[in-house]
């Protein structure tokens, strides 16, 4: 019997993606493990592995095709003992590189194949009634074969779980990362947070409709990411009540500090920036204000153990959030390295996902644009994001007389839900006193 295996879901944001390359032809000879495809998705490049071994029976979507939905068939394996068959003509859902993808998006399912899913499972949110083959294991000495995904596996495995003793809720029983958390005794998942919202009615016109002539402008296709920006970017303004808290700081002192730090740290190559130090700031304030490091859940507000900071980061294309994980246990070297690394990667779209999904707080810094002032979108399921402006000279009163002073603006966004005023002021007022005081963030 012939094993399907289709295009994955590699992001809990993605319909699509490009298949960039094959690593396996017809008649190839694959085990669980090998790697078979690069993918692009609208974040970063992934490799996919097989999950069932067999022979590689057709590859029914070329490289370079893009528009790929999810779900859709795109190569098939002859099982063990099994010759390969003639190859089935590749399905419709399979966009050329030259044509433009319609249609929505396919249902999520389990896929036949696997990646490094994200540590929080988002990728791994299979819904009952899928297509796809069911993926198997085999479980303990008697051979008995129990159909799990990917994740699931590895989270029984860490958790020291038997799957045999889990009843499956996916797809012909098979085991999922919910199955998982049940028996480990979790909270349900963040994603259930966003079930159930209304997706955006209004009827949009086009631009002749609203009296922009044609022939009169260029249009630049949407890709994966823009795609995703738009759609996240949407349900978040819309759905979550938010609202914005704007300070003044001033960072002479700061700035001081920074120039001190990088003189000792110049022997090993390292220098921090002013971005590096709001990113341990932060992180030492939602120490210090635990409220702040929230999720809102229908079940209730999560509070994170700890401060995994994610750094907004301009890419071609759009905007990705690396994350600086558990920042308020890292040396401001630490911080520069990471921030550094991971920027870097993000432009060249090589992040993995556990790299770019399941931060706790985000920063967006566009003072090295000159922008003064700003307010940004809330990233669910983080409650906050804080917007940081330029620091630039400013005349401010200092005990009663006219000074001037290198001051900085900032805007913390909250999510009414978890986070109300109070709570946000404790905040910024934390911050605060670290980024005026530096010294602070170590004691």
């Amino acid at each position: 019997m012939s094993i399907e295996i289709l295009m994955p879901a590699l992001s809990p944001t993605m319909e699509e993606g490009t298949l960039a390359k094959w690593h396996v032809k017809a008649g190839d000879t694959v085990r669980a493990g090998d790697v078979i495809a690069e993918i692009e998705t609208d974040k970063a490049t992934m490799e996919v592995e097989a999950v069932d071994e067999g022979v590689v029976e057709a590859l029914l979507v070329d490289a370079g095709t893009e528009g790929v939905k999810v779900n859709a068939v795109i190569a098939r394996l002859a099982g063990e003992g099994e010759s390969a068959a003639p190859a089935p003509k590749p399905p419709q859902s399979a966009v050329p590189a030259d044509s433009s993808p319609k249609g929505g998006a396919s249902e999520p399912a389990p896929a036949a194949v696997k990646a490094d899913p994200p540590p929080q499972g988002e990728g791994d949110q299979a819904k009952p009634g899928g297509g796809g083959q069911p993926l198997p294991q085999l479980n303990g000495a008697s051979g008995e074969r129990v159909f799990a995904s990917p994740l699931a596996r590895r989270l029984a495995q860490a958790a020291g779980i038997d799957l045999k003793t889990i009843a499956g809720s996916g797809p012909h029983g098979r085991v999922i990362k919910a199955d998982v958390d049940a028996a480990r005794g979790k909270a349900p998942s963040f994603a259930k947070a966003s079930e159930g919202k209304s997706e955006d009615k209004r009827q949009v016109q086009s631009l002749e409709q609203q009296g922009i002539p044609a022939g009169s402008y260029d249009l630049i296709p949407l890709d994966g990411m823009r795609k995703t920006i738009a759609r996240r970017m949407t349900d978040s303004f819309r759905d979550v009540p938010h609202f914005p808290l704007t300070i003044d700081l001033e960072i002479d002192g700061l700035l001081a500090a920074r120039a001190r730090i990088n003189a000792l740290l110049e022997k090993d190559g390292v220098k921090v920036s002013v971005n590096d130090l709001v990113i341990k700031a932060v992180a030492v304030a939602l120490k210090r204000v635990p409220e702040a490091n929230a999720s809102y859940t229908p079940e209730g507000i999560a509070l994170h153990h700890h401060a995994d900071i994610a750094m907004a980061v301009a890419i071609d294309g759009g905007l990705i959030t690396p994350i600086i994980r558990a920042a308020e246990t890292k040396g401001l070297a630490q911080i520069a390295i990471e921030a550094k690394d991971l920027a870097a990667r993000a432009r060249d779209k090589k992040l993995k996902p556990e790299e770019f999904q399941g931060g706790t707080f985000s920063v967006s810094n566009m003072g090295m644009m000159g922008i003064r002032s700003f307010a940004s979108i809330l990233n669910e399921p983080q409650a906050c994001i804080l917007s940081v402006g330029a620091g630039e000279p400013r005349p401010v009163v200092k005990n009663g007389a006219l000074a001037i002073a290198t001051v900085m603006t900032v805007t913390l966004t909250c999510d009414h839900r978890a986070v109300d005023g109070a709570i946000g002021g404790r905040f910024l007022a934390a911050f605060k006193a670290l980024i005026e005081e530096p010294l602070t963030m170590i004691v």
